[in-house]
């Protein structure tokens, strides 16, 4: 049905061409809101009629009897109706909507997916500093990130995933410093183990028990190895820069296992620390000065970011000589410019909303050509875990949140991905735990994933050979369920292209819980496995059909499509 409407499309672009030059532009088709009136709509008319001083219902009529004449229209549609003010309906014929199954049995995992368009995009999500294990809102952010990168590559972008963390602040010195007390044999409670709720370093002290973990194996001097880094432990209860090193690389393994748990894997990894140790953060500190666009006030560096729209100027250089944690996101960012990357996307929770407009600005001030909206943010709520009707706050692992990992354990990685993506980011989550592992209609996932199994296992009862069910006769596919199940299917590909440029996989979600839907009522409407032959074929190539595009959106979501269930 995609060859149909584009073939429809450009009739439909030619015969406003006809009648304003220009005007071919405004050609474009939308669902109407009452289903019994149409397939597809368009208000051309109504746009058209006021720069042509003509009658919107005449300028439609004269539109509908151009579009008449022409092969597409005269092949595929069945009536052209004209509603209220000048609204032109399309009804289209079985067949127009039967092409659809064609489409989607022939091109099989790839429908729904745009070709190749030359262009390479950078999306940075997760960027969890190494101090603890990953917990549930690092989850959210996860697949966020990864479904986001899967939809731009269903649109044709080389997409690339990136991992951006500090491996030597101030939070680092604490883990050491906390791991180097546990090597010592202390633990949290202790005299010496800090308490001072007023000391800020004190207070962020780490009291889970992975750091009884850490401080263990350093003492085995064990070797630890990560994606990204390899370290081998002294157990030298002095040796504080090791305890530093080993933990670090101690919780990236960690964090490996999490996101292998969780089947999310990155490009790159970029370290905050090698924008200072290869000078990227005084080049763009330089940049800024010499472009003019810094002063100096209280012994502090400040950039004008209010030039940029921002609400107030920020400091950059402190007066100890040390810099802000927004001048290295500069930096970094410059740098994601600079290799090529037009199209940049961060994933981050909604407490870095104050970071965009101060990053913007920098960007603005220090780089001439970087557009004024580069990068793109998708801001994320932290979730609340509820199990067995209470909120869940601690893990003993993580000492005081819920960790990714405690998440799927309990349930499964398709039923978090699915959940932790049901909602826009922006909104606030609660995951049902009791919930997530139902087996029932009211569990999302298991609806969806249920109405693929069920399909299967009609084309197993089956048995036959399913590619050739991409040429039977689909003349048979005319009730009304029918034919709602394949203008559902016809909208997979305009979906994906919707929820890629309004960064939404929660559009997907609610497609296939859509989808499913559908499928379900058909399913209760029509046996598939009837005696006429042709009427069979016609009807397992449409549920064939739908398999496939439910396996397409669940492989975009990160979740599998289980044969058996």
């Amino acid at each position: 049905m995609l060859t149909v409407k584009t073939d429809l499309l450009e009739a439909l672009r030619q015969a406003l061409e006809d009648v304003l030059p220009g005007a071919g532009a405004r050609a474009a088709f939308e669902s109407p809101k009452v289903a019994a009136h149409g397939d597809l709509a368009t208000t051309a008319a109504m746009q058209l009629a006021k720069p042509l001083k003509l009658n919107p219902r005449q300028l439609a009529e004269k539109l509908c009897a151009t579009l008449q004449t022409t092969a597409p229209y005269q092949t595929w549609v069945e009536a052209l109706d004209i509603a209220g003010p000048g609204f032109i309906n399309i009804r289209l014929k079985p067949a127009a909507k039967q092409q659809v199954v064609r489409e989607v049995l022939a091109q099989k995992s790839c429908y729904g997916k745009q070709a190749a368009i030359g262009k390479r995009m950078l999306v940075e999500f997760v960027s969890a500093n190494p101090t603890g294990p990953l917990h549930v809102g690092h989850g959210r952010q996860a697949a966020l990130g990864d479904a986001i990168c899967n939809l731009f590559a269903t649109q044709g972008w080389d997409v690339y995933r990136e991992f951006y963390y500090n491996d030597a602040g101030v939070q680092i010195g604490t883990l050491a410093t906390s791991t180097q007390l546990r090597v010592q044999g202390f633990k949290p409670g202790d005299d010496c183990w800090p308490i001072d709720p007023d000391n800020p370093v004190s207070k962020n002290f780490y009291n889970g028990d992975y750091i009884a973990d850490i401080a263990a194996d350093f003492l085995a001097k064990k070797t630890v190895k990560s994606d990204d880094r390899e370290f081998t432990a002294s157990g030298d209860v002095h040796d504080l820069d090791g305890m530093r090193q080993f933990a670090v690389a101690y919780l990236r393994h960690e964090q490996d296992l999490d996101l292998q748990a969780f089947a999310v894997k990155f490009d790159n990894y970029y370290l905050e620390s090698s924008l200072y140790t290869s000078g990227k953060v005084e080049a763009t500190v330089k940049r800024l000065i010499e472009a003019g666009k810094t002063y100096e006030q209280d012994g502090a560096l400040w950039l004008k970011s209010t030039d940029y729209g921002d609400d107030k100027d920020r400091v950059m250089r402190k007066g100890d000589g040390s810099y802000t944690y927004f001048v290295p996101d500069v930096a970094y960012h410059i740098t994601k410019w600079e290799r090529g990357f037009q199209k940049v996307i961060n994933i981050q929770g909604t407490d870095h909303h104050g970071t965009i407009a101060r990053v913007r600005a920098g960007l603005q001030a220090a780089y001439v050509g970087i557009p004024q909206g580069f990068p793109d943010y998708v801001l994320h709520t932290m979730v609340r875990v509820v199990k067995g009707g209470e909120e869940v706050k601690i893990s003993k692992r993580a000492g005081s949140y819920v960790t990714l990992r405690d998440l799927i354990e309990w349930t499964s990685k398709d039923a978090v991905r699915f959940f932790l993506l049901s909602r826009k980011p922006d909104t606030e989550y609660t995951f049902d735990v009791d919930l997530a592992v139902a087996k029932n209609n009211d569990n999302p996932v298991y609806y969806v994933q249920y109405a693929h199994a069920r399909i299967c296992s009609v084309l197993a009862a089956w048995g036959g050979d399913a590619a050739s069910l991409a040429t039977v006769d689909l003349g048979a596919l005319n009730s009304l369920q029918a034919q709602a199940l394949m203008l559902l299917l016809a909208k997979y590909p305009e979906m994906l292209g919707m929820a890629a440029t309004g960064f939404a996989p929660h559009d997907v979600t609610f497609y296939l819980r859509e989808l499913a839907a559908c499928y379900h009522s058909y399913y209760d409407a029509e046996r598939i496995l009837v005696d006429d032959e042709t009427v069979k074929l016609a009807r397992l190539a449409l549920v064939a059909a739908t398999a496939q595009v439910l396996r397409n959106g669940l492989a975009v979501l990160g979740v599998s499509a289980p044969q058996k269930m």
